[in-house]
């Protein structure tokens, strides 16, 4: 019986929380599933036809997206307990990820492009302001 793709993520995300335990499994597939995500909405290359490398600025910028279409309002909540507390963790979980062979990188790729990203209280709250206001009312 062979090892599936999926248990060969699994394990290298494992390997991977065990050198830093600063962040949850989930954390880790959010981001790949957001990078799918980021993908599918910047489409190929239009030269090469190739997919396209998808830097630190244009991930955080469909992480915003992609969190409040699976989270809505409650995003915030979700990463802080992921252990997400700023846009830089999402670089790091990244680069753990480049670290697992799990994503490639470019020389000038750096956990940089994801310092001072966004701020999740007040994206996510300025996203879904009708929302939250409506929760708030019920209170």
């Amino acid at each position: 019986m062979g090892v599936s793709e999926q248990d060969v993520l699994e394990d290298r995300i494992q390997d991977v929380r065990m050198r830093d335990h600063r962040f949850s499994r989930n954390a880790y597939y959010f981001i790949l599933d957001a990078l799918d995500f980021t993908m599918s909405h910047m489409g190929k290359d239009q030269m090469t036809g190739e997919e396209r490398h998808v830097g630190g600025r244009e991930l955080l910028h469909f992480i915003k997206d992609f969190a409040s279409e699976q989270f809505g309002p409650m995003a915030p909540v979700v990463f802080e307990q992921w252990g997400i507390r700023s846009s830089e963790d999402f670089g790091e979980i990244v680069f753990n990820l480049i670290d697992a062979e799990l994503l490639s990188r470019r020389p000038t790729d750096s956990r940089l492009d994801f310092v001072d990203g966004f701020d999740f209280q007040s994206v996510f709250a300025e996203r879904h302001k009708k929302r939250l206001d409506c929760i708030a009312q019920r209170i």
